[in-house]
């Protein structure tokens, strides 16, 4: 059977070399929370900087949002995190479910999703994806989620931190990024390391591995408040925290909105250099 043009893989190019590619319909165990991602996405000059079902965390899934607690549901794959019992395997995942794009270009799209679990939709998402060029060397993935309760009540998003794990608190946009056998660098524009960095708000975030690096920055204000969710030692994966230290509140018919810049780079950034691709690519 034929897929429906509407439905097959997107791939977003930059000027005129394919950086990135996006599943709308991936076919995937219930137990990973299916939903559309970027993968792979690569540098300029073609070097692979996402990973998909890697083996130490199969439900990561390259680039895209994924929240572990929608009101008790798991659409960030995996185990839940259960307050004073730990993780545990539940019965409980959440499909995030491509519905239509708006606008499909060779450089980005706007599409519309809609977050199910156990047959009740409970957020309704318009994702804006855009791909630009600033360098030679260097282009921006502009990523922007619009989450609005369609339910009749209240509903929230969580992490295992506001559920009892400290230090836990992933959930929203997430990359995973390629696995190598040195950890990558991470640091902000005051300070490096996981631990320094791990936990807390900053303008943005650089990760740099053997040959690439990237610079998340968040692009609002809202955003910009949310801290970085951040593995080095463990895996390589950066987040923007939706729920940190408390649950998010989404009232019925309210939307929360988040938008994530990211500088995908060839060769290793210093400081300097990331700031100022960030400048150029938020356009502050």
């Amino acid at each position: 059977m034929a897929v429906p043009a509407s439905d097959s893989p997107v791939v977003l190019r930059v000027a005129g070399r394919p950086v990135a590619r996006y599943a709308t319909r991936p076919e995937l165990p219930v137990r990973l929370s299916p939903r559309p991602y970027l993968h792979p996405v690569t540098t300029l000059a073609g070097t692979a900087v996402t990973e998909l079902t890697p083996p130490d965390h199969l439900h990561h899934l390259g680039v895209g949002v994924a929240v572990p607690d929608v009101e008790g549901y798991n659409f960030w794959g995996g185990r839940t995190y259960v307050r004073d019992r730990g993780p545990a395997e539940l019965d409980n995942h959440g499909a995030q479910r491509h519905h239509s794009f708006q606008l499909r270009d060779p450089d980005g799209f706007v599409e519309e999703l809609r977050w199910v679990a156990a047959g009740t939709e409970l957020l309704r998402e318009r994702r804006t994806v855009a791909a630009t060029e600033l360098t030679g060397t260097a282009w921006a993935l502009d990523f922007t989620f619009s989450l609005t309760n369609v339910t009749p009540e209240p509903l929230s998003l969580g992490s295992p931190a506001t559920n009892g794990r400290p230090g836990a608190a992933y959930g929203g946009f997430f990359w995973r990024a390629r696995k190598e056998s040195a950890a990558p660098q991470v640091f902000t524009a005051r300070t490096e390391g996981e631990s320094e960095v791990h936990g807390r708000p900053a303008d943005w975030l650089a990760l740099a591995g053997a040959g690439w690096t990237l610079v998340l920055a968040g692009a609002t204000d809202a955003t910009r408040r949310d801290p970085w969710f951040v593995r080095t030692a463990e895996y390589p994966g950066v987040g923007s925290s939706l729920a940190s230290a408390e649950r998010l509140p989404i009232p019925p018919g309210e939307t929360a909105v988040r938008r994530i810049v990211t500088v995908v780079a060839d060769g290793r950034l210093g400081r300097d250099e990331a700031a100022a691709l960030v400048r150029k690519a938020v356009g502050q």
